[in-house]
């Protein structure tokens, strides 16, 4: 297998990204990160991708932090986390939650403290039956990241998040399924061609309006209904006048599948 630490290839209008470092359950170093930061920024960017999959070789999507990397030792002259996250993890997520086009993360191992929330961070989660979450953060002194503080009270509710980031228990992927936190747990052989699948369908529909729905789902958990509906109106506004909305409405009446373009 390639030594790049990332892999990217490209099938249809799906862009796949494996984290390719096997040997250390996909764990994030500096280079990794600038790597998938790139590669997203790459598939945002390029017209004709229209649905992103992310997952890992090996055995592991992602242990989070590779605590060896130089970015984690301490030089002297102390070590801010912190900054590690402002350098790295910061812009991953919000690129991930900002992409023009869904992503799908295929979760095929453990994905633990930031690998865990960033699969999280992906717009659906398949997770192998053998995969599992890990909110590790506690049991080294930290607090979810990545997103994670954001996202497991709004996925799980605060009982489980609170539950999931103090004690820091493994979470099996159906029990992942059976309380929200993760969109689908398949059998682990079936798992690539079901992330393969589910991206097809997402590229398929007209990615704008998805994008668009994620954005107004997150902003609504922070307003009332009166914020949620006038959220709704922008958006149908900006959709409404789209020519997927014009292709949607021409071919249900004609009883034909629709094509569409937008982005």
């Amino acid at each position: 297998m390639s030594e790049a630490p990332l892999l990217v290839a490209t099938e249809a209008a799906v862009r796949h990204l494996t984290l390719n470092r096997p040997a250390a359950l996909n764990s994030f170093t500096a280079a990794l990160h600038a790597e998938l930061l790139q590669a997203l920024n790459d598939a945002a960017a390029d017209p004709a991708v229209r649905a992103v999959v992310i997952t890992g070789a090996g055995r592991g999507f992602c242990a989070g932090q590779d605590l060896n990397d130089p970015a984690m030792v301490d030089t002297g002259q102390g070590l801010d986390v912190g900054a590690v996250i402002e350098r790295h993890y910061r812009p991953l997520a919000l690129r991930v939650r900002s992409m023009p086009v869904p992503v799908v993360a295929a979760v095929n191992g453990v994905a633990a403290g930031a690998g865990a929330n960033l699969a999280l961070c992906c717009d659906l989660v398949v997770a192998a039956r053998s995969a599992s979450f890990i909110q590790a953060f506690s049991k080294i002194g930290l607090v979810p990241d990545c997103g994670g503080s954001w996202l497991l009270p709004r996925l799980v509710g605060r009982a489980r998040a609170l539950g999931l980031a103090m004690l820091g228990d493994k979470l099996p992927a159906d029990e992942a399924q059976r309380i929200g936190l993760i969109w689908q747990c398949v059998d682990d052989d079936e798992l690539p061609a079901a992330a393969a699948a589910l991206a097809q369908r997402l590229a398929a529909l007209p990615s704008r309006a998805l994008a668009e729905t994620r954005r107004v789902l997150d902003e609504a958990g922070t307003t009332d209904l009166a914020g949620a509906l006038t959220l709704e109106a922008q958006a149908q506004r900006l959709l409404g006048s789209a020519p997927d909305f014009a292709e949607g409405v021409a071919a249900f009446k004609a009883r034909r599948t629709p094509i569409f373009k937008d982005r």
